[in-house]
């Protein structure tokens, strides 16, 4: 089964990831961008305001092919629980976000290069938060963290979640840290069982 964590900067995820650790230690807990060669790539290009936008949609890409193909795919093979902090759903959101007024629909057009070779997550996680708060908790230190920017993001979020309702659970993410995990893992223990 592949989990995945998603949401705006600042949302919890990762708390929630470290959480999700200590109550599956026998999962395998990942994350995109990875600690790859092509994740330092894609954290070079977080922090450099000049970075293209469609080259970075393939640094990122090319990340997460690498992570399917090294982590993800072999541990499902295993029959392993894979638990993804951040996932495609990230790029689609955020890519499309920053690929506004550079391609026609940009969501599908990052959705359609995923296409034909990711691997669709069974249960996504996706907390909820408004982009002034998620800009406020994340440190607005990159041009990621911005209200403005998030605003784009959460929308493509928004749109994702219509597409694929079955797959996604929301979760209001201004909840504290140990509720937000609890509500988790109770949902995940519940899916897990079925």
């Amino acid at each position: 089964m592949l989990v995945t964590l998603e949401g705006l900067d600042g949302s919890g995820k990762t708390t929630v990831w470290h959480a999700l650790g200590d109550a599956y230690p026998e999962a395998v807990h990942t994350r995109e961008p990875t600690e790859s060669w092509y994740g330092e790539a894609v954290y070079r290009s977080i922090n450099e305001e000049s970075a293209d936008p469609l080259a970075e949609l393939f640094l990122y890409t090319a990340d997460h092919a690498d992570h399917l193909s090294r982590v993800v795919r072999p541990a499902l093979a295993e029959g392993t629980l894979v638990i993804s902090d951040r996932y495609s759903d990230s790029r689609y959101a955020y890519q499309g976000a920053t690929l506004a007024g550079e391609v026609d629909d940009p969501m599908a057009y990052v959705q359609s290069i995923h296409e034909p070779f990711t691997r669709r997550p069974d249960l996504t996680f996706y907390l909820d938060l408004d982009p002034e708060t998620a800009a406020e908790r994340s440190g607005k230190t990159n041009k990621f963290e911005q209200a403005a920017y998030l605003d784009q993001v959460r929308d493509n979020y928004e749109r994702l979640i219509e597409e694929d309702p079955e797959r996604f659970v929301r979760v209001d993410a201004t909840q504290s840290p140990e509720d937000v995990s609890e509500q988790i893992l109770t949902r995940l223990a519940a899916e897990i069982a079925d």
